[in-house]
Formats: structure tokens, C-alpha cells, sequence
């Protein structure tokens, strides 16, 4: 059955599995532009899913900043908010060391972006889980990506906002490489 109201249809599935290399250079960062389009509204869609049709954005928007010649677009919820990359969570660290991330109530919480949460937290780095109006980039210092490809990804430029790639993002992403690839004893 081919239809929008499709219940009876058979669902079949393939799963491929493979070794996947660093997403992008640690050391460089990589720099975003600011999208013009936004996340949809909560009401609006089931926005806590991996669900294709919220893909086209990330897919519009990523196109249109590598034409412009970024890695990434940096995306506003539809209250004009900070809210995600086009794939993955985002993370800003403050002069004193805290990192401030959006609240995950237009987008979907990642799995990565909790894992990081918890190791800050472990290492006596505040969190702040609230919104972040655009504005505000130019006080943080920092910037990174979460997201199961990224892994913890710094972040150079966000439009015309520089960041460093300071020693608090690099352990972060150290401690998450050791957490995942940690081979258990035989």
C-alpha cells in the first residue's frame, strides 16, 4: 500500500554496520553558517524522532552552506533560539569554564549529547541546559557538536563568531573516545 494513511504496509528493514573515522578534524574546527530556515514549532511535528521529513531542513540547510562554502549550518528553533547543527547537538563554553547548551525541546535530545552532559558533570563542569538567544555567541569562547557521527566536534566560526578550540573541549571528546571504544576483557 502506498498512501499516507499506510497501516497495513509491510515494513522491511536492512542494518549495515562499519568502522567510521573521525567526521572532522579535532584540531581544525569547522565553521558554520546560520540557517534560514528553523526548526518547526513542537506542535507542529513529532520533533523528538529521527524522522525523514525533519531531515529536508538539515538537508536545505546544509546544502546551501557548503555552496557557501561552511561544513555546517547552525539552526534557530521557531522562537529564534539556538537550537542544533543539521545533524548534531551543540554545546557553548563560557570565559569561566561552564558550557551552556539549548534545551532540547524542539529537537532531539541526543544520545551523545546526554553522554557528554554526564562526563562534564563527572569532571565538575557546570551545565546549563537552557535558550540561548543568538546574541549570546559573542560572549562564549568555545563552541562544539554532539552527535553519534560528530562525536564531539569543536567548533572554529558560527557566522561571524570565532571560537576557540580550548584543552576543556579536547578532554571532553578524549574522555568520549575512551568511554566508546573501551574493548572489554575476554
Amino acid at each position: 500500500m502506498m498512501a499516507i494513511s499506510a497501516q497495513q504496509t509491510k515494513i522491511n528493514i536492512a542494518i549495515a554496520a562499519w568502522e567510521w573515522g573521525p567526521y572532522y578534524d579535532i584540531n581544525k574546527g569547522i565553521k558554520l553558517n546560520i540557517s534560514r530556515w528553523r526548526r518547526p514549532a513542537p506542535d507542529t511535528i513529532p520533533w523528538d524522532t529521527k524522522a525523514s521529513g525533519l531531515y529536508m531542513i538539515c538537508t536545505l540547510s546544509k546544502h546551501e552552506a557548503e555552496k557557501e562554502g561552511f561544513t555546517d549550518s547552525l539552526m534557530y528553533d521557531y522562537q529564534g533560539n539556538i537550537a542544533e547543527a543539521t545533524g548534531a547537538n551543540v554545546f557553548f563554553k563560557d570565559k569561566s569554564g561552564e558550557l551552556h547548551t539549548p534545551i532540547a525541546d524542539s529537537f532531539l535530545n541526543g544520545i551523545t549529547r546526554r553522554c557528554i552532559i554526564d562526563i562534564a558533570k563527572s569532571k565538575n563542569i557546570k551545565v546549563f541546559e537552557r535558550k540561548i538567544k543568538p546574541e549570546e555567541m559573542k560572549n562564549f569562547v568555545g563552541c562544539f557538536l554532539t552527535g553519534t557521527a560528530a562525536e564531539v566536534t569543536p567548533v572554529s566560526q558560527i557566522g561571524e563568531y570565532k571560537f576557540t578550540i580550548c584543552n576543556v573541549i579536547k578532554d571532553l571528546s578524549e574522555s568520549y573516545q575512551t568511554l566508546v571504544r573501551k574493548k572489554t576483557a575476554a
